[in-house]
């Protein structure tokens, strides 16, 4: 399995409440073989990241379509870092404007996965990012 042996945190930070993604992305990594906790809906940075680090994950995903994608991925970076968790990645999924990239990236997100993107193309590529 490709991801065996890695553990990733999906998480719903801010105050959005439809997570049939973020189920739908932590079943399919955990069927890769990734060890997966979901912390559930509307989660602030600061107890994704303290997940993070009792978990002692590889990576975090977020799941952000309530636009405040930018905010959330920088608060949860600063808590990671914080908690000197600075090399767990973090890749983001949900309704992300295209013109939000470059920003998401220079904050540290490895990865930006759309609901267009097939599933076997997401488990490739957090596969390739946690080698």
């Amino acid at each position: 399995m490709a991801l065996q042996g890695k553990r990733i945190l999906v998480g719903k930070p801010g105050l959005d409440g439809h997570d049939v993604g973020a189920k739908i992305i932590a079943l399919t990594l955990r069927d890769a073989g990734a060890d997966v906790i979901y912390t559930g809906l509307r989660k602030t940075p600061d107890y994704i990241a303290r997940v993070a680090v009792d978990e002692d994950v590889d990576a975090v995903g977020l799941s952000i379509l309530s636009g405040s994608h930018k905010e959330l991925v920088k608060l949860t970076r600063e808590k990671l870092d914080e908690m000197g968790a600075g090399n767990v990645q973090i890749f983001v999924g949900g309704t992300i404007p295209r013109q939000d990239y470059n920003a998401l990236e220079q904050q540290g997100v490895t990865a930006i996965f759309t609901s267009e993107m097939p599933l076997t193309e997401v488990v490739e590529t957090v596969d390739k990012l946690l080698q």
